[in-house]
């Protein structure tokens, strides 16, 4: 589980640092302004459905029956059911994809309430050119599922890639041939859907497990699908519609107000989408055999050491960017349009957003826990409340607050949610936490703690007014703080007999005389 836990982990790692570049890129040419605000809320419609229906509800129950099919009739009937759901897939998002094109004014007026103008009208336009994005991508996500149910993680992680390959290139296109980086940004989502399906296709045929295109019809696998899919439908729709809410609201802040808590969400997403993605990816098929098989020491034991590894690295980055929020924000973003100004706002809805990492990774580590066992109707339960209180915390905090309001709203609704999934989990015998994990864990979280503190007091004793430096030593510092920061991590790791840094350089070294030999 380690391997695949970091093979995803890494190739999802420089994803998110090509995914980086292409924020800079975005932040430096557009600013936080009217057109920012409009080219980032066409992108929340795709990715919204794309999250829905590729990564939630009917991945989580593809993957599990794909997988338990493959295991019990072979694989051809395996092969035969993921055709039969990628092509009922494909046929009901080109329908859906016609129907909100037709209505998107109506759409994009319910979306974005707050947008008027010239605002309305772009966000109109570039949301009818980016949502065809949402096909593909939910095509490719399940052609995905397969390969992940089969254990070959690296090619699935690895084509998504293209995503930000595209869009830092159709940024440099659109600033310096065609003079428009909000619209050749928008076409550039649409080609790098084309590209990451046509990727992982050519990957599963190269495996020989790629799913083929028929007719349509409700077999009986696919009506066990929809069933499976339906509560869980129910349950991603509501993760979305918190999300949803973040965007109407934000819409309703002033101008630019988007635009800082994306850069903010983007630079929490670093960490969460990298030890997340890599934890619920690899922990689903997993826990599904673990359930096919009734064997839970060995279900245990995969949950925990999932928790282990996704907090080693989880609660020093929550830590690190507390600490760091203003150095982070404007070394990586106030260049060209982007301000010092806007850099310290966007800061403060990132320190928001980072107290509730740990909530955010956890509940990627503990949701494949019901949904091996077949259950995607209790997360919905819990889903609707976690909804109800983050629209009355956002209606609460927004005017107060700010761009701070919506953040922490999220925050606070990750928290409760994570905490009900884990007093279910642990009732139903799925979650018992072990003595290694109890101990690694206070550990962890006084090296974390650690590290802040000593983080915090370098930067203030070497570099307090860092956000005001130029923009390369101010870049440079802020590199060195978080090398410091690691350093500290590490060595207050292996001071608490956590990882034993000896024995890791041993590792490390074993490993480098392997690859000499070869």
């Amino acid at each position: 589980m380690l391997r695949n836990f970091l093979t995803v982990g890494s190739w999802t790692m420089l994803s998110r640092v090509l995914g980086l570049i292409r924020d800079q890129l975005l932040a430096a040419f557009l600013g936080a302004g009217p057109v920012q605000d409009a080219y980032l809320v066409s992108l929340r419609l795709p990715n919204m459905f794309r999250r829905l229906f590729g990564e939630g509800a009917f991945n989580a129950a593809f993957v599990p029956m794909f997988t338990a099919k493959y295991e019990t009739e072979g694989r051809t009937a395996a092969l035969r059911f993921a055709g039969q759901a990628l092509s009922a897939l494909i046929a009901w998002l080109v329908i859906l994809t016609v129907l909100c094109e037709l209505f998107m004014p109506l759409i994009i007026s319910i979306l974005a309430p707050g947008f008027q103008g010239e605002r309305f009208a772009l966000a109109l336009t570039l949301t009818q050119i980016t949502f065809p994005y949402m096909v593909m991508i939910c095509a490719a996500a399940l052609v995905s599922g397969v390969l992940n149910g089969l254990g070959k993680f690296g090619a699935a992680s690895a084509a998504y890639l293209s995503f930000n390959i595209i869009g830092i290139a159709a940024i440099f296109l659109g600033a310096y041939v065609w003079h428009n980086v909000a619209f050749t940004s928008a076409w550039g989502v649409t080609i790098s859907g084309v590209v990451q399906l046509g990727a992982l296709y050519w990957a599963a045929h190269r495996a020989g497990v790629a799913p083929h295109l028929i007719r349509p019809s409700f077999s009986q696998d696919i009506r066990a699908l929809l069933r499976r899919m339906g509560p869980g439908l129910v349950g991603s729709g509501v993760t979305q519609m918190n999300l949803m809410v973040d965007t109407i609201i934000s819409t309703r802040l002033p101008v630019g107000s988007p635009s800082i808590l994306y850069f903010a969400d983007r630079i929490n997403q670093l960490p969460l989408g990298v030890l997340g993605a890599a934890a619920g990816t690899t922990l689903l098929p997993l826990l599904t055999r673990h359930v096919a098989n009734k064997d839970r020491v060995s279900l245990h034991a995969s949950l925990n050491r999932a928790l282990d590894y996704a907090l080693l690295l989880t609660l020093p980055a929550t830590v690190g960017l507390i600490a760091l929020a203003p150095s982070i924000m404007a070394g990586l973003f106030s260049y060209g349009h982007f301000t010092v100004a806007d850099a310290m706002k966007s800061a403060q809805s990132l320190r928001a957003y980072a107290l509730g990492l740990p909530a955010f990774v956890l509940i990627k580590v503990f949701s494949p826990g019901f949904f091996a066992e077949g259950d995607t109707s209790t997360p919905v339960r819990i889903g609707f409340f976690t909804l109800a209180l983050n629209l009355v915390l956002n209606l609460a905090l927004y005017k107060p607050l700010a761009h701070v309001g919506p953040p922490l709203a999220s925050t606070i609704a990750a928290l409760v949610n994570v905490a009900i999934l884990a007093v279910l989990l642990r009732r139903r015998d799925v979650f018992k936490p072990d003595p290694r994990l109890k101990s690694r864990v206070t550990r962890i979280v006084g090296a974390a703690i650690m590290m802040g503190l000593w983080v915090a007091a370098a930067q203030k004793f070497v570099a307090p007014d860092l956000p005001n430096w130029h923009g390369v030593w101010r870049l440079g510092m802020l590199g060195a703080l978080i090398i410091f920061g690691g350093v500290v991590y590490a060595i207050s790791l292996d001071a608490l007999k956590v990882v034993k840094l000896r024995d890791a350089a041993a590792a490390l070294q074993t490993r480098i005389a392997r690859c000499r030999t070869r």
